[in-house]
């Protein structure tokens, strides 16, 4: 079986098949896989249920025979069209009102500016008016033209000052909540709804960043990798409340050690995490992830009346001359891997085993 594949059974806790998991199958599984960690959070459809739902999926198609096969996948893809159709409601919506905000916007502009010209243009008229009236040589009918003029044009600067400061005011109003629309557009593109760390979308724009910022400043970065151990007992054992509990608690204390403003934290799946350390070595990297290994291992975390222990396990890799994105990553992963098959509750460096912590 291949690497990759096993590594889908070791997820869902599964040593080996219960049948011959093929690899059209596999490949089916890594797709529900991805798009579980891209979830979308709906009220009608909570991440939490619909990952539930899809892992339901995974294991079916990861037991069932030739003959149930074709069922599963049916009703796969009658759920499946089913979601996206909420998906694409939500998507739509918010939308439409991100729309509507800047199409209010966009009004209240060409109202000002069309009043604005109106204005102008019975100033205009009046100047005109006054022009005449001079021509005219009559010297009652210029004074009180010219008184006429000065009141309408004392009064036009007054309206304007007015209107300048209550357009000034709307404005601000409407870029306000522009801004504000922006930044929850962006926090929900961008972060992790259950933990507020940066969700994978973020990671995998800013490992390209990152990547090439070595480039350019030759100092070096790390990529850390971590896997809650034995997550899936936790959930068996506890609930899918208290697996989310878990994971909000790995990932408070994963901040509050890796905190300087460069440290990016995020969720890239279901219980897997990354962080990257700009200018940070592979060996400063392991002394900062050993801390935390410590910390989660010495706490104890209690909730709805569960006290709860749990470990980690850690890859770490640091950038190498011309490498791609995708290498530093697979390394990464690799050496995650390597702490889990040799016991977890460990760290791993890739290419620097005399960093590896065993921990009995």
């Amino acid at each position: 079986m291949k690497k990759w594949m096993q590594k889908f059974l070791n997820q869902f806790g599964l040593d080996s098949p219960a049948g011959q998991l093929t690899e059209e199958r596999a490949t089916i599984i890594y797709m529900i896989d991805t798009y579980n960690r891209h979830l979308i959070e709906l009220d009608s459809s909570p991440v939490r249920k619909v990952r539930e739902i899809l892992d339901e999926f995974s294991k079916e198609l990861i037991h069932a025979d030739d003959e149930k096969i074709e069922k599963v996948l049916f009703r796969f893809r009658q759920y499946f069209a089913s979601y996206r159709i909420e998906e694409y409601s939500y998507i739509q919506k918010t939308f439409d009102d991100f729309r509507g905000i800047i199409w209010d916007f966009v009004d209240q502009l060409a109202e000002d500016f069309c009043n604005g010209r109106k204005e102008d243009l019975v100033m205009q008229k009046s100047l005109e008016d006054l022009r005449e009236t001079v021509e005219a040589n009559s010297i009652e009918v210029l004074k009180t033209q010219a008184r006429e003029f000065i009141d309408k044009y004392v009064e036009l600067q007054s309206r304007k000052e007015k209107r300048k400061i209550q357009h000034v005011d709307r404005i601000k109003k409407n870029l306000d909540t522009v801004k504000r629309k922006l930044n929850e557009v962006a926090e929900a593109v961008n972060i992790d709804h259950l933990t507020k760390a940066f969700n994978r979308k973020a990671f995998d724009e800013q490992i390209k960043k990152q990547r090439n910022l070595v480039e350019i400043s030759r100092k070096p970065a790390s990529l850390v990798m971590i896997d809650i151990d034995h997550f899936k007992k936790i959930n068996d054992s506890y609930g899918h409340t208290i697996g989310d509990f878990v994971i909000q608690q790995c990932v408070n204390t994963t901040v509050k050690l890796f905190n300087r403003d460069s440290d990016f934290v995020a969720r890239i799946g279901g219980e897997e995490f990354a962080i990257l350390l700009p200018e940070t070595t592979s060996r400063q990297a392991a002394e900062r992830a050993e801390r935390l290994l410590q910390e989660i291992r010495r706490e104890a975390f209690v909730q709805d009346g569960h006290m709860i222990r749990f470990t980690i396990s850690i890859g770490i890799a640091q950038t190498q001359a011309q490498e791609s994105v995708e290498g530093w990553i697979k390394r990464a992963d690799a050496a995650l891997y390597d702490s889990k098959t040799n016991g977890r509750n460990r760290l791993t460096v890739s290419g620097l085993s005399s960093l590896r912590e065993e921990v009995a």
